[in-house]
């Protein structure tokens, strides 16, 4: 068993039992151009979350820790995405319309895509969610029982909606999660801020939170 020192205590995990989860690192939101720049957001405060995860995925990869990564997306011909999700922020382009990497999280598109710098790899599942959590309408929950899973090391984008829908959604399921700060991004510092300090509240409600050097420290 190795431990990582963790908010809001020390954090235990088995390589063969964890699972590295990397939420929704795709180009749309971290790239220059995407769609999460024309709408205004500055995406350097995503691109941050880049460097620390490339060195996680590294060391994980090298332990022979199981890779799961996620991509928010819908079906080409949107069978599955809610009118009100649509509608949302009654944005003037929005789901499904052109943008500036092909049709918006739409799978099959440039945009969604997982960046270059943190591409999957043979063998490492990749889940296409409809919704913001990645169990939600997934097979995520088969994919990690079925290998003796346990315990999730949370990664990616953003904090305060993906990554704690799914850490959430893990929760209820019974997962452990731990969180790495420096691996996860917001295009609002004051929503990163928030969204790390309620998952490890009251004693590690959600998960813990703690950085990857400490975890890539112990897979070395």
């Amino acid at each position: 068993m190795l431990s990582v020192d963790a908010d809001p205590y020390t954090f235990d995990f088995d390589v063969p039992g964890t699972a590295l989860v990397i939420i929704d690192m795709q180009r749309d939101f971290l790239e220059p151009g995407g769609f999460g720049e024309a709408l205004g957001n500055d995406v350097s405060l995503l691109r941050g979350t880049i460097e620390p995860t490339r060195t996680l995925l590294a060391a994980a990869r090298a332990a022979g820790m199981l890779v799961v990564h996620t991509r928010e997306g819908h079906r080409p011909d949107l069978g599955d995405l809610p009118p009100a999700k649509k509608r949302r922020g009654r944005f003037p382009v929005t789901i499904g319309d052109p943008g500036p990497m092909g049709r918006i999280l739409v799978r099959g598109e440039v945009g969604h895509d997982i960046i270059p710098e943190l591409a999957p790899i043979d063998g490492e599942p990749i889940i296409d969610k409809p919704g913001k959590g990645a169990f939600h309408a997934t097979d995520l929950d088969s994919v990690l029982r079925n290998r003796g899973v346990g315990k999730l090391i949370v990664c990616g984008v953003t904090t305060e909606v993906c990554v704690n829908t799914t850490v959430r959604e893990a929760n209820d399921r019974g997962f452990d999660c731990l969180v790495l700060e420096d691996c996860v991004g917001s295009y609002f510092p004051e929503f990163q801020e928030m969204g790390l300090r309620m998952i490890k509240a009251q004693g590690g409600i959600f998960g813990w939170v703690a950085r990857s050097p400490a975890v890539v420290a112990v897979l070395s």
